[in-house]
């Protein structure tokens, strides 16, 4: 592909300095273009994408299905406020209870609020259940539930903290897979724990068996929610529709986003009847959620991930990406671990810096994402094939050689 004439990297790059705000640390390139598990610079380079917009592209880039749903909704209606029924709300709830065995959704725009929203509804259901003195949540270590306060303050990494304090009260963090840990902090105080099936952020941490299990037996003993992200795991990601059927339990509340808009911004919080019921008119709210355009982008991703069995794909070509990283970790001495489940995979460095492979891999034409200085995170499109999956661990190890 040629380079594109009407985009100049060096003043896409100068405008960002001069009139955005510097959150991100971003990476020398300027995408301008994606078809499929590909996208292209405004130069005219072709990249392997093994991140996916950290895994929101789950139908990989414009897919068509998608971008018909968008655009002939885009030209029939938009947005109505949510004092008024839309029908693709409730159709797009529908699926999702059918799909998670929950019985409520509520839909608002990023993984961030639906974490807002669980924090909250956990809240209001110990409060309208006769105990508003529980009012505390526990989480892991090492999680990740978003930018806004509540979901920043249960998330469980000071690095994410640090300038915004102080953080919301009422929230305890312990070491993630230890049950010893969590019973420990559990008093009469607490309404909920919140935790990450696979911890992605972090570094593609899964919770073990023994653990998740365990903390669903521990919340239904002493009358405590459990409240699960997915907004990373959830939809295909881990070769199940959820990351919580590996487990073999349910939560009482599930968050999505990511993946659910097909690329799209939506989230959702989901959670059981008897749970969903603690809110009423006037308790809870976005402005935008559930507008007609997102559940439109929505539904047609849930399609696409049933007709085209993106979610079986997603398990197994990511056994193949698992098996392909294993042997990269027995032939090389500086991958001291490979982990992860489906296509959310990670492989952890000793003596290499992360950051520079991934910028290497970034320079022959794959994305991946380091998380620190030690861990490289794969989490590519589900529609990706065992071809892309041995193209980018060809990159890979040229990278590290």
């Amino acid at each position: 592909m040629s380079k594109n004439p009407e985009i100049c990297s060096q003043s896409v790059k100068q405008m960002d300095a001069n009139y955005v705000m510097h959150t991100f640390n971003r990476q020398p390139v300027v995408f301008v273009r994606g078809r499929g598990v590909k996208v292209w610079d405004a130069d005219g380079n072709e990249y392997l994408d093994f991140l996916a917009g950290i895994a929101v592209n789950g139908l990989g880039h414009s897919h068509p299905a998608l971008v018909t749903a968008i655009s002939e909704q885009a030209a029939i209606l938009m947005h109505v406020c949510n004092l008024f029924y839309v029908p693709q709300q409730p159709e797009l709830a529908k699926r999702l209870v059918e799909l998670s065995g929950l019985g409520k959704a509520f839909f608002c725009n990023s993984g961030a609020e639906a974490n807002e929203t669980a924090i909250k509804l956990a809240r209001k259901w110990a409060s309208e259940n006769g105990t508003p003195e529980k009012f505390e949540i526990i989480t892991a270590n090492g999680s990740f539930h978003g930018r806004t306060m509540g979901a920043v303050t249960a998330t469980g990494q000071p690095k994410y903290h640090a300038g915004f304090g102080p953080m919301l009260p009422g929230f305890k963090y312990v070491p993630f897979n230890d049950i010893a840990a969590m019973e420990a902090a559990i008093t009469e105080k607490t309404c909920a724990i919140m935790l990450e099936p696979i911890q992605g952020e972090s570094g593609v941490r899964p919770a073990t068996q023994e653990y998740l299990r365990t903390v669903r037996r521990i919340c239904d003993e002493k009358g405590i929610l459990l409240i699960l992200d997915e907004v990373q795991t959830g939809l295909g990601r881990t070769g199940k529709w959820f990351g919580f059927e590996h487990y073999g339990i349910k939560p009482d509340i599930m968050t999505l986003a990511k993946t659910l808009g097909g690329g799209f911004p939506i989230g959702a919080c989901l959670a059981s009847d008897s749970v969903a019921k603690a809110f009423q008119p006037g308790n809870h709210a976005s402005t935008f959620g559930g507008n007609p355009l997102a559940c439109a982008a929505a539904l047609a991703t849930l399609d696409v991930l049933e007709n085209e069995k993106l979610v079986e794909n997603a398990a197994t070509t990511g056994a193949y990406l698992h098996q392909r990283l294993r042997e990269m970790k027995e032939q090389r001495t500086e991958i001291v671990d490979e982990r992860g489940v489906g296509l959310m995979a990670a492989i952890e460095f000793e003596g290499r810096d992360a950051t520079e492979v991934a910028s290497k891999c970034l320079q022959l034409g794959l994305i991946v994402n380091p998380i620190g200085s030690t861990v490289l995170r794969f989490l590519p499109p589900l529609i990706v094939n065992k071809e892309d999956v041995d193209k980018a661990i060809e990159i890979l190890n040229q990278a590290l050689d």
